[in-house]
């Protein structure tokens, strides 16, 4: 409906501003620019204001989802990660979670640039990604309080 009534409220704006320049009226430049204002302005704002909500709005909800759909990707590398020990490479990412090579390595690196990985490097240069949190899951058991002794 938005883009029914922006539509509306801005050709209600042009047939206003169309009346305004055809009417031969004598009156103040102060009576002038308020008829404008109210019969031009304000109908003509509030179309736009409609079209830009509706039309912003997929932009808006398409964020939302690439946003949705890289949080459920950390979500199961973090998964995958607690079930090999907290460290995964690249190929493993790739293989469990159907993602290109590309796409698995963006997503390491930027869990990597957000400190919940770190990078390893094996004997034989495979890049090896851990994550020292997951790897200490099993600890949580035992924590205390911080000011407890």
């Amino acid at each position: 409906m938005r883009p029914v009534g922006g539509f509306a409220l801005l050709g209600l704006s042009l047939f206003m501003l169309l009346g305004f320049f055809s009417a031969d009226l004598p009156q103040s430049a102060a009576v002038k620019l308020l008829a404008l204002l109210v019969g031009v302005g304000i109908p003509g704002a509030a179309g736009g204001t409609l079209l830009l909500q509706h039309f912003g709005r997929k932009g808006r909800l398409a964020g939302s989802r690439e946003r949705l759909i890289r949080q459920t990707q950390e979500a199961e590398l973090l998964r995958l990660a607690g079930e090999r020990g907290g460290r995964l490479t690249v190929v493993e990412v790739v293989r469990e979670l159907a993602l290109t090579h590309s796409d698995a390595e963006s997503l390491l690196r930027s869990l990597v640039v957000r400190g919940f990985a770190e990078v390893e490097v094996t004997d034989s240069g495979l890049l090896v990604y851990a994550f020292p949190d997951v790897q200490l899951l099993d600890d949580k058991a035992t924590a205390r309080g911080v000011l407890d002794d």
